[in-house]
């Protein structure tokens, strides 16, 4: 699961993402729920540090953190991050399943949830599960007003873009998709609403194609 720009099927409608729309954070961003890796006792074949060395990635901030759960690439700025659900306090977490820890973060359930299966472009191709598209955008709403003000102020730029241009072309093409992934975030309770309209307040047109799904 990536944090950049969705990759949203064309299809019928000839989709064009212009460079606002592209814009991408640099993270490649692993997600697994915690609790579920620990009841089924889910395990990896290799473990994801291992590999992550030989592709020359870098423990980050640095071998001494009894914790890691991001690597950065040694000759880029590409950096590889573990997540996991929050339902309260975000801290590090062990994440049984990979065999390394995970950054635990609120809202980050809503994404996950029910994740569809796509082909990363890599030699053959790679099966992997990434979010729901409509999921997906809702999501870059809440998240961009997590980051309004501070030092990640230019990521919820792009989120507020990236979610636009979702909404824009899921309102006319998975309108249903769309209706239920908004009424279920707002259903969550008063938080979710508040991100969801603070971000809303500067995207006037995504307001109204929402509000007429509703």
């Amino acid at each position: 699961m990536g944090t950049s720009a969705y990759g949203l099927y064309q299809g019928e409608l000839g989709v064009r993402m212009d460079y606002e729309e592209l814009a991408q954070t640099g993270d490649i961003d692993f997600a697994s729920f915690q609790r579920l890796s620990i009841v089924v006792e889910d395990t990896v074949e290799e473990n994801p540090a291992d590999i992550l060395k030989l592709l020359k990635f870098d423990p980050f901030p640095g071998l001494n953190d009894r914790q890691i759960w991001k690597w950065r690439q040694s000759h880029s700025e590409a950096m590889v991050e573990f997540l996991t659900p929050a339902f309260g306090e975000e801290k590090v977490k062990p994440l049984p399943a990979l065999g390394v820890s995970a950054q635990a973060l609120n809202y980050l359930n809503f994404l996950i949830a029910d994740p569809i299966h796509a082909v990363a472009l890599y030699r053959s191709g790679v099966l992997v599960q990434m979010p729901r598209p409509e999921r997906f955008a809702i999501h870059k709403l809440i998240v961009a007003d997590r980051r309004r003000g501070g030092p990640d102020q230019l990521k919820a730029r792009k989120d507020r873009a990236q979610a636009e241009f979702l909404v824009a072309v899921l309102s006319l093409d998975r309108p249903d998709d769309l209706a239920e992934a908004y009424e279920d975030a707002l259903s969550r309770g008063s938080r979710w609403r508040d991100r969801i309209k603070a971000s809303l307040k500067r995207l006037p047109e995504t307001a109204e194609r929402l509000s007429a799904l509703v």
